[in-house]
């Protein structure tokens, strides 16, 4: 269960936005607080202008960026270097009650049978293992094959997805099997194409582990941007007013260390 201990990651964020009309913007792109950070800028420009913007935090540490905009097209940029790891915060009462709920896009009631059937006898950290193992081998990972309101149970149906649907299929089992799980918005070095990634984290022995069914980046890597029920609460731009088109998004996260990911052990997000 050893953390591997990565020297610098590297990441950054530029958008690009048409605008229609007044809106709310909120950022989700920004490394989660209790990260070491060596450096760190954020920009937002309305038009051209600068419109700095105001950050809010939530009690995972997932840092919000709100801008009031009025104008024709939004830029943001975002850069961080990472040059340590964060330690990991207690599990709670309260985070093991609410991560046990149902979300939006995990039905835990309706996948408990296929739960139940499928990892019967297992817990702990063979628990963990066996869920990836199953997702992975279960679903296809498939650009542009869902949509947004996708959840768990189409997932499974569809057979098919992104990282956002392997993890909230993963919650969902987890959760039909009386183990808090939760989604955990990331930067992975090593993904490829290079994307804003979702992974599954889930509370055994009193500390939250990672799983990644979709096996595409080293779990050892990741850096947590926001942690939450499901997609709905991590994404990474929310708007509330007029329609807002995104026509750029290039993301990149590059690790100065490299380590081949051990599927059999646990990892926690650092």
């Amino acid at each position: 269960m050893g953390q591997h201990g990565w020297v610098n990651r590297n990441v950054s964020c530029h958008l690009e936005l048409s605008l229609s009309g007044p809106v709310e913007l909120v950022f989700c792109v920004a490394v989660a607080a209790g990260v070491p950070l060596l450096s760190e800028s954020i920009s937002v420009l309305v038009d051209g202008r600068p419109e700095p913007p105001t950050e809010l935090r939530d009690e995972h540490g997932t840092r919000l960026h709100q801008v009031h905009a009025e104008g024709d097209a939004v830029v943001l940029d975002y850069a961080a270097v990472a040059g340590g790891l964060a330690d990991p915060a207690p599990a709670t009462e309260l985070d093991r009650l609410h991560y046990l709920r149902q979300s939006r896009y995990c039905e835990a009631d309706s996948l408990a049978p296929t739960a139940a059937a499928e990892f019967a006898g297992l817990e702990g950290p063979s628990l963990l293992v066996a869920v990836g193992e199953w997702v992975n081998r279960r679903i296809a990972y498939v650009g542009g094959s869902s949509s947004g309101t996708d959840s768990a149970l189409d997932t499974l149906l569809a057979r098919q997805g992104v990282c956002r649907d392997f993890a909230h299929l993963s919650i969902a089992l987890l959760r039909a099997l009386g183990v808090p799980a939760r989604l955990a918005a990331v930067y992975a070095p090593g993904l490829s194409p290079m994307e804003f990634h979702a992974v599954c984290e889930a509370l055994v022995d009193g500390a939250w582990w990672v799983v990644d069914a979709t096996r595409h980046a080293p779990r050892q890597s990741l850096l947590r941007v926001a942690t939450g029920r499901d997609a709905a609460d991590t994404a990474f731009l929310t708007s509330f007013g007029a329609p807002v088109e995104l026509t750029v998004i290039d993301v990149s996260a590059v690790a100065e260390d490299f380590v081949v990911d051990d599927q059999s052990t646990l990892t926690q997000l650092r």
